[in-house]
């Protein structure tokens, strides 16, 4: 019962994105096995057939030579077609059933808060979207498929046999199921333990290989580098142990399907042979009943492989399960997506209360009854002591975090941080994630815009330079000038800045506030800072403190100038 309840929710999966790929590549996978079958048996009975003939110059004389042999060449080509048709189809329908569960699990984890689970657990997470995933491929290639194939191979040996002898039939029929899948299910059992040792083993390797590659210069300064690599030794010399283990199994399992086989052999030849005796069958028909039961044990052995990594693909399952039963969006009470803004404003916030994730055991609230709106064209600071609760609030809105209570509408925006996201890749292409579509002309307006573009211009590979991870490479400005570039290729009505001048030089900080004055014409800008220069692009500040709005004044409004003095200098 548990195990339906874990396989179910991707069962439900397979069957509702490709039922028909998969239906036909399951019926093909059956059709090849019988084929096969078919192909051995009835080349057994042929060449039978035809020595014995030839012992007999009438019987030489008389026998059709032509219809068999046609058999044969239609068998043989055939299966050889439907072999290339059957790994054609599955896969392509495993590996579309696996790539819309990856899109389901990102579009998960583009949901608010997400981004905070997954910096908290990468690791976890990427096994999860990489090697969890790739387990689910062995449900369908490795079980369900060989499992039919398997039983209707069963199923058509018993039915062929039966034209000799009824009991001969029914009885092989019911042994090869009964042993077969008996095999399976015990090896399944036995390994089950193993196979969730070995994707444990898997995810820590995994995990400490990273930590060790990302953090050795942290691990090193603190003296834990020679740690480290003793418990990625560790790790891997657990995984060792479980391959060992599923190794052994395998072996035994491929030794009892062996006697399983000879058993069945045994007792098929036993009994056609006293069939022959009592002159109910031929010689070519016993040649053929003892063909097919040599091969019939072939598909079981298939389910072998499949049986010994059921416990992974149980494990897999069940991590995922969640999230594959929730296929209706986050339902996030406070925020109103739908709600159409007033054509004079650009933000609006009413009531909102919210807390950065972690804070919610403890019931404190950083942000408590905001009442906030944006007129069109405005330029808002938000400023305020370190943890008063400016991140959070552009959290919010930026819909990175969920509110608890209130109303929060929005226009299309982007967000500009204090800290650049960048990727192993060119310096193109992480251009390219705000606009996928952008040419190389438009790449180039863009960087020449934020200040950027005789510095990639010296670049030895231009566009094409391979950045590091993070965008190691480039310095901090030029960081912050990619991230600029990068905000001004998406053409929306509002920008979210939160500190985008921290951490640099006052001369870097001054050259990219003015360029982003600059090119800010004609839109909104709300940002959080606590330094001076930032707030003075502002026409209005915004105060917070402990969570809550307690100053709100414009520009030329009285205590504008000592609020704003009140920021830390350049």
């Amino acid at each position: 019962m548990r195990i339906w309840r874990d396989l179910y929710p991707v069962l439900a999966l397979f069957m509702a994105s490709h039922k028909n790929k998969l239906l036909i590549g399951a019926l093909l996978a059956a059709v090849t096995v019988l084929s096969g079958m078919a192909l051995l048996g009835l080349s057994g009975w042929f060449i039978t057939a035809t020595a014995i003939a030839g012992l007999n110059v009438s019987l030489a004389f008389m026998f059709d030579v032509f219809m068999p042999s046609a058999g044969i060449r239609l068998l043989a080509l055939g299966r050889t077609a439907l072999r290339y048709a059957e790994r054609l189809v599955t896969h392509d329908a495993t590996l579309a059933v696996l790539a819309d569960l990856r899109e389901r699990l990102f579009l998960g984890w583009a949901r608010p808060e997400a981004a905070r689970r997954l910096l908290a657990r990468p690791a976890q997470l990427l096994f999860r979207l990489t090697g969890d995933i790739d387990a689910l491929d062995t449900l369908y290639l490795r079980i369900l498929v060989p499992l039919g194939s398997a039983l209707a191979a069963a199923l058509v040996t018993g039915i062929a046999l039966s034209f000799m002898d009824v009991w001969l039939g029914a009885g092989i029929a019911i042994w090869l199921i009964v042993t077969g899948l008996g095999i399976a299910y015990v090896i399944a059992r036995a390994a089950h333990r193993a196979a969730r040792r070995r994707s444990y083993g898997m995810e820590a390797l995994r995990a400490r290989s990273i930590d060790l590659v990302a953090g050795q210069t942290e691990l090193l300064m603190v003296g834990r580098l020679h740690a480290q690599t003793v418990s990625l030794a560790a790790a891997d010399g657990y995984l060792a142990r479980a391959d060992d283990a599923l190794n052994k199994l395998e072996a035994r399992a491929g030794a009892a399907y062996g006697v399983i086989g000879s058993l069945t052999l045994l007792a098929t030849l036993l009994t056609v042979a006293l069939l022959m005796e009592k002159g109910a069958i031929g010689v070519p028909v016993a040649a053929l009943a003892l063909l097919l039961v040599l091969t019939v044990m072939e598909p079981f052995a298939a389910v072998r492989r499949g049986a010994l990594e059921l416990g992974r693909t149980l494990l897999a399952a069940r991590r995922l399960a969640p999230r594959l039963q929730d296929d209706a969006p986050a339902v996030v009470p406070a925020q109103a997506a739908v709600l159409f803004l007033p054509e004079d404003l650009i933000l609006s916030l009413q009531h909102v209360r919210a807390h950065p994730a972690g804070t919610q055991a403890s019931g404190a609230s950083v942000l408590q009854d905001i009442c906030l709106t944006m007129d069109r064209h405005q330029r808002v600071a938000l400023i305020g002591a370190s943890g008063a609760g400016k991140s959070t609030l552009m959290a919010v809105i930026a819909g990175e975090l969920a509110a608890q209570a209130g109303t929060v509408q929005v226009a299309a925006h982007s967000l500009l941080t204090q800290r650049t996201e960048l990727f192993q890749d060119s310096l193109r292409d992480n251009l390219r994630l705000a606009a996928p579509a952008a040419n190389d002309s438009l790449l180039w307006d863009v960087l020449q815009t934020a200040g950027l573009a005789d510095d990639v211009a010296k670049m030895p590979n231009g566009l094409d330079t391979r950045l590091g991870e993070g965008g190691l490479g480039l310095s901090g400005g030029q960081l912050r000038r990619l991230a600029l570039a990068r905000l001004l290729l998406r053409d929306v009505p509002l920008w979210l800045l939160d500190e985008p001048t921290e951490g640099l030089d006052p001369q870097t900080a001054r050259d990219v506030l003015q360029r982003l004055a600059a090119q800010a014409s004609g839109r909104s800008i709300l940002l959080a800072t606590h330094v001076r220069r930032e707030a003075a692009l502002a026409d209005r500040l915004v105060c917070m403190e402990h969570g809550r709005i307690v100053k709100d004044v414009m520009r030329g409004d009285t205590g504008f100038d000592l609020l704003l003095n009140t920021l830390r200098p350049d």
